[in-house]
């Protein structure tokens, strides 16, 4: 099969999901496409590429299917919904890549031109929210950090040591209200829950009417 830019991303990707940023390498990925290393070379000129490329990947199949949920939102859905529904759809688009929220997250510092998309499209939101200009960043930031901070907890690996039945009753012991609240809801549910936190707060940055009239402006 010819090697294209596209096979050497899909095996990248399976690489990274078992390496990580530290361990991950070109050689590795030659190795999985059963090919010498320096042929990767005429696609993709090295590593920091490579992964600039799977990190766009990735974010670029989160924008649509951003752009989906957003379309399948009502004409009169205000910008709550908007904000969540890009984020659910950022969500579950990396929930599909294992170690998608560690290639996400470092996105940004490659110029990703897939991850600057969504931080546009967010910005965009929040500015016709009203939310004043020298808070919009800020906001946006927090939630795209939000939502791979989640996916990341989600990811991670189980603890190498079993929590055993007993341990589980000492903590809760210790600790009842943190063990209740982490078994309060399922997590769709709980992620839905922390955007509405998050837009509760951004929501308060919104000026009305009313506040710009007895502010004098």
């Amino acid at each position: 099969m010819k090697l294209t830019a596209d096979r050497i991303i899909d095996a990248g990707m399976a690489v990274f999901a078992k390496t990580g940023y530290h361990g991950f390498s070109m050689r590795q990925v030659a190795d999985r496409l059963d090919v010498h290393a320096g042929s990767l070379y005429y696609h993709v000129p090295n590593r920091a590429a490579l992964l600039q490329l799977m990190a766009d990947r990735v974010a670029r199949q989160a924008y649509d299917a951003g752009t989906a949920a957003l379309a399948r939102l009502p004409a009169e859905a205000g910008w709550q919904a908007r904000v969540t529904a890009q984020a659910v759809a950022l969500r579950r688009s990396i929930q599909r890549h294992p170690g998608g929220a560690i290639m996400l997250a470092g996105s940004p510092k490659t110029l990703s031109a897939g991850a600057l998309s969504l931080m546009e499209r967010l910005l965009a939101t929040l500015a016709e929210a009203d939310v004043p200009r020298e808070h919009c960043g800020t906001a946006a930031d927090t939630v795209l950090s939000h939502v791979t901070g989640y996916v990341l907890q989600e990811q991670s690996e189980p603890p190498a040591v079993p929590v055993t039945p007993e341990g589980v009753s000492a903590l809760n012991r210790r600790f009842p209200r943190t063990v209740a609240a982490a078994a309060a809801h399922a997590p769709d549910e709980k992620f839905t829950r922390s955007l509405d936190l998050l837009c509760a707060g951004i929501g308060t940055l919104i000026r009305s009417p009313s506040m710009g009239v007895a502010d004098g402006n």
